[in-house]
């Protein structure tokens, strides 16, 4: 799907990269060389066969800009280094933030400090990123002054050589991310309290901490483990548009300019590493959900 809908978008890589040098001549010359005058089905064909062989194609901007290096895979390897970077930050941040917040409120349920968490978590949730980045934005740089509103890596740099240059994104893909799952956490604690084996535990003498962390939260682990799996999902659909907002040289970046460029190889690349993750990432969440839930490995016995 995502091959036909780039092949139908308006114009081809070599008009759109060669600008105003792009004669016929020239054009048909490099439809020629990147196989673009071939039938679709054909140029599919190819390009799923070469990807069971691990080989994701030549991207097509390099090779009209005479790039000696055009393998898609070694040109989405440092953009996909620092989506990586982005993202583990934001989910070691994210886990406890959620786990921390969605208890607070459940134990406090009906307070001021659960009124607090589930409407704030209910206001941002609501914002898109890229207007809950502007606010970011707006605050801490042309406000405070702390923190740059772009996060420029020059190449061959690790995005960890200035931290301060994260902060920002890392805030952005938090906030929804964190206000969806502390909510769920919420509503897993709260339900799993008023479970039976909870209130003999608390009629046997046990510690109301005991009790939580031990009881109560690990068998609310089950949806919320769903929840924090799509929210990592997220956190690579909604990184597209973070990195554009703060021009940060991640794969999300790399595929808006490839759909801009026309470039179908990069954009096909860019599309299967984001399957695979969202694939690795639910098939993580069910095993990480047999592990942690005990009567869930009792049914499997």
């Amino acid at each position: 799907m995502i091959f036909l809908a780039t092949n139908a978008l308006p114009g081809n890589v070599a008009e759109t990269v060669l600008g105003r040098n792009a004669t016929p001549e020239l054009v048909a010359k490099l439809n020629h060389q990147l196989h673009l005058d071939e039938p679709v089905l054909t140029r599919y064909g190819n390009w799923l066969i070469g990807t069971v062989r691990g080989d994701l194609g030549e991207s097509a901007v390099a090779v009209v800009q005479g790039n000696p290096e055009s393998s898609v895979t070694s040109l989405i390897g440092i953009p996909l280094r620092n989506s990586v970077v982005l993202a583990l930050i934001s989910i070691v941040c994210l886990i406890p933030i959620s786990l921390l917040l969605g208890t607070f409120a459940a134990v406090r349920a009906g307070r001021a400090g659960d009124y607090a968490v589930s409407y704030i978590s209910l206001v941002i949730g609501a914002l898109p990123e890229f207007v809950f980045g502007t606010l970011l934005i707006a605050i801490f740089f042309s406000g405070l002054g702390l923190f740059p509103p772009v996060s420029l890596i020059p190449p061959g740099t690790s995005p960890l050589a200035d931290v301060g240059e994260l902060v920002l994104p890392v805030l952005t893909l938090l906030g929804v991310s964190v206000a969806f799952c502390a909510r769920q956490v919420r509503a897993g604690v709260l339900d799993t309290l008023s479970e039976r084996y909870v209130t003999m535990a608390r009629l046997s003498g046990i510690s109301e901490v005991r009790v939580l962390w031990r009881y109560a939260l690990r068998n609310a682990l089950a949806p919320s483990v769903q929840t924090f799996a799509q929210a990592l999902q997220y956190l690579f659909g909604g990184i597209i548009v973070v990195e554009t907002l703060f021009a940060y040289p991640g794969i999300g970046q790399a595929l808006v300019q490839a759909v801009t460029l026309r470039d179908v190889s990069s954009v096909l690349a860019v599309t299967f590493v984001l399957a695979g993750v969202y694939i690795a990432i639910n098939v993580l969440a069910d095993v990480i959900v047999v592990l942690a839930v005990p009567k869930l490995r009792t049914g499997l016995r």
